[in-house]
């Protein structure tokens, strides 16, 4: 104004910003940094508290499904024989805890130990393959202490895996050698063979003969070695077949790939199970008759709880379920082969490989058996197939791949 004060320009008001969009803001930042710190608190916990989170959930999980389907393959056999629906569920369940109590706890044994024990197990293994042969009964497999029994194999797997494990480990650069490499592993490798053969157990041959193979090959043998290991074991067999040694298993071999087209009655009898198996399979179709619904477990599969479990899986919980179970199966052995190759040691890398692949080798026999792929020959499958000391040593063994991981995880910190 004119002869006058200017005027006062009045202060822009700004506005503040929404306390609520303040707060949202703060509240998302806050939020992934509570996420990030609650995921570096659980890695840091895994790695102190010495357990591969991803392994022990695999083997948690395929234990947690093996008992709920070998429950339900089990109850017709159980209220017919037993004359409790529950009689084998009970047993598995308690074995189950157990199982996973003892892993957890040898996840905390330092496995370099078993370096010292090596030489204790593989004797006291081969003690047990000894005592087997004087047992009663025809195949002589089991050791029985009144209600408690076990198969000396079971023992003499984890033996043989250890043993080789601890020689390569000792002598890693010299396993390209025959005298250093090949003869050592081939002789705790016979030594076992020939007492399996004696039982007769045949399919525990089959296995321990795989995880050798596994073994060598990844200990660092020559792979023409290989080639002339593969033509004695066939020039064996044939020998035991010329000359009818087989016993019982030549039976099994007749029958092989016959399930669907026999011809005579004794070829119907020896392929009764193998040929229910198929049919459960069959049945099964894409998606399954649902749980519980499998009609060929009704006495159909002789012993469906036990080598032939997984059929009742396929028939119940068709080919998708199948897939699912099959893949969780190479997850563990894959997670288990990883986690060994981790390892500070070649020790370490051995024998966690070793106890990873007779997961795999023992789930692929199965599966190859019960499609009648190779002949009945009474493999279990892991964490499914009923059987309360084997399952616990499998988990023990379980644990010890955990102990690697464990150790492995410390060194970082």
């Amino acid at each position: 104004m004119p002869g006058g004060s200017p005027a006062r320009k009045l202060p822009q008001h700004r506005p503040e910003p929404s306390p609520l969009r303040k707060k949202d803001n703060v509240t998302k930042i806050d939020g992934s940094k509570q996420t990030k710190a609650v995921k570096n608190r659980l890695k840091l916990f895994s790695i102190r508290l010495g357990i591969d989170m991803t392994f022990l959930f695999l083997v948690v999980v395929l234990v947690i499904i093996g008992v709920i389907m070998m429950y339900s393959a089990s109850y017709p056999a159980a209220l017919r024989y037993e004359d409790k629906s529950y009689y084998y569920l009970e047993k598995q369940a308690i074995f189950a805890a157990v199982g996973i109590t003892v892993m957890i706890g040898i996840s905390y044994f330092d496995y370099h130990h078993l370096h010292l024990m090596a030489p204790v197990f593989y004797v006291f293994a081969l003690l047990l393959l000894i005592v087997v042969l004087f047992m009663p009964g025809n195949p002589k497999r089991w050791i029985s202490l009144g209600d408690f029994g076990f198969q000396a194999s079971e023992i003499a797997k984890f033996a043989l895996i250890l043993g080789i494990a601890d020689w390569s480990s000792k002598h890693f650069r010299e396993m390209h050698t025959f005298k250093m490499g090949v003869l050592p592993c081939l002789l705790m490798y016979g030594v076992y063979a020939a007492l399996l053969v004696l039982e007769p157990h045949y399919s525990g041959v089959v296995i321990i003969t795989l995880l050798a193979a596994v073994m060598m090959f990844v200990g660092g043998i020559r792979k023409r070695y290989f080639f002339i290991a593969g033509l004695l074991i066939v020039g064996a067999v044939l020998i035991l077949v010329v000359t009818d040694k087989l016993g019982y298993a030549m039976q099994r071999l007749d029958g092989w790939g016959q399930a669907l087209t026999y011809t005579t009655q004794e070829m119907w009898d020896n392929t009764y199970q193998t040929r229910n198996s198929l049919y459960a399979i069959g049945s099964g179709g894409v998606w399954g008759l649902g749980l519980g619904q499998s009609r060929q477990k009704f006495m159909y599969i002789p012993e469906a709880q036990n080598d032939f479990v997984f059929a009742v899986v396929c028939e119940e919980l068709g080919l998708v379920g199948a897939v699912l179970i099959l893949g969780l199966f190479i997850l563990l052995v894959w997670r288990g082969i990883t986690i060994s190759m981790r390892a500070k040691d070649p020790f370490g890398s051995m024998l966690g490989t070793g106890l990873s692949a007779q997961i795999g080798i023992q789930a692929i026999l199965n599966i190859l058996v019960i499609t009648d792929w190779l002949p009945n020959t009474g493999i279990s499958l892991p964490f499914f197939s009923y059987g309360g000391t084997s399952l616990i040593i499998l988990m023990a063994q379980m644990g010890i791949v955990l102990s690697i991981s464990r150790t492995s995880n410390l060194e970082k910190v």
